[in-house]
């Protein structure tokens, strides 16, 4: 029997128009009917679930159909956040190319997004949420017969990226609070027998955006406390059942400012996850399997690189999914590699870049490649 590479994807996935016409009605304090987005969210569940096997993913989650975005969810879980919301992030790429900028600001999605930020001790508010997560996903998964699932969360540094501290004395004090408060959260999902993907945008696109103005060596400094403070919240989850994100932003911007992998390579294997999620496919990054192939990868880890775009609607070919998957194989071991998705498809819902039926097209052409390298490679 020939092997397959397994596939997945990092995390969100394009929402029903109802359940975002529901989203954003809350969003804007419209009183919606509790029940009805519940039966909404459930329903939406099992329409991804159900396209994700069609697609022959290996690992499948929830595509996140129950948050408002893959961090900002996180202030309906937790205490703490009652400050004023940040109106405009800073993303030194689009102060270049201002046109980028109103584009990527137009899109529905990103207009609801609300953080606001720290004014008081972080707690955890909603212990429930999690378990409906994994009790909803385990249900799906169960009934179109698939046993592999992950669930995505945003990570500790990601949270102080997006959510300013108007509390706590340091940002090392801070997003350690967060990772203590999210523990709850990453513990849930692993009590269910899922994958835990911690999201970690901070450890990348962190560099041109809340930490662009600092010189190399502080930003280094920043978010080595950021995997310092995740480590801490999964002390009590094994490696092998968490993988993390490594992220330079999921926007149609330039991307001409973003770190090269290398400059921050050495800190991201620091982080307890067995499993990374790179990109591999975006314009921007896919050259960057190279560095990977230079500069090495410890032998405890594996590799999830991105050989599908999110941003755009043309759907890879098969055989170029299997030709990525050919080079990344000469940087790890064919059983250390897994293919995904360069970022998720729907990071906050309403984004409309994408057409959600062209979003399972992709993945797919995805699975499809990944049965045409295995055979190459292992045969």
């Amino acid at each position: 029997m020939s092997y397959i590479i397994p596939s997945t994807h990092t995390g969100s996935l394009p929402r029903t128009d109802r359940l975002v016409s529901l989203m954003f009605a809350e969003a804007d304090g419209i009183p919606v009917d509790r029940n009805a987005l519940a039966s909404e969210i459930d329903l939406a569940i099992d329409s991804v679930v159900r396209r994700q096997v069609d697609a022959k993913l290996s690992v499948i989650n929830d595509g996140e159909m129950s948050k408002p975005s893959y961090a900002t969810y996180v202030q309906d879980r937790l205490s703490g956040f009652e400050g004023e919301s940040v109106q405009n992030y800073f993303f030194e790429d689009l102060q270049d190319f201002p046109r980028s900028a109103e584009a990527v600001a137009g899109n529905p999605g990103r207009r609801k997004r609300k953080a606001p930020s720290c004014t008081s001790e972080i707690k955890v508010s909603n212990e429930q949420a999690a378990k409906n997560d994994m009790t909803a996903l385990r249900a799906a998964a169960d009934r179109y017969g698939h046993e592999a699932i992950f669930t995505s969360a945003a990570s500790p540094g990601v949270i102080s990226l997006f959510f300013v501290n108007d509390f706590y004395r340091s940002h090392e004090e801070y997003v350690f609070a967060i990772a203590e408060a999210m523990r709850h959260e990453y513990e849930a999902i692993a009590k269910a027998g899922a994958i835990v993907q911690l999201d970690c945008p901070d450890l990348a696109m962190g560099r041109h955006s809340a930490y662009a103005s600092m010189d190399l060596d502080s930003f280094r400094k920043t978010i080595a406390i950021n995997v310092e403070a995740l480590n801490y919240a999964v002390r009590n989850i094994p490696e092998s059942q968490l993988r993390m994100h490594l992220c330079w932003g999921n926007y149609p911007g330039p991307h001409h400012h973003d770190v090269p992998v290398g400059e921050i390579l050495d800190i991201v294997w620091a982080a307890k996850p067995q499993t990374v999620l790179v990109e591999g496919a975006n314009s921007r990054h896919a050259h960057e399997w190279v560095a990977f192939k230079e500069l090495g990868v410890p032998a405890d880890k594996y590799l999830c690189p991105g050989m599908i775009e999110p941003q755009s609607n043309y759907i890879e070919h098969p055989e170029l999914v299997a030709q990525r998957l050919e080079r990344w194989a000469e940087v790890v071991p064919v059983e250390r590699l897994m293919a995904g998705v360069d970022c998720g498809f729907s990071v906050h819902v309403g984004s409309t870049s994408i057409d959600p039926d062209v979003a399972f097209a992709k993945l797919r052409a995805l699975s499809e490649g990944c049965e045409i390298a295995g055979k190459r490679l292992t045969s």
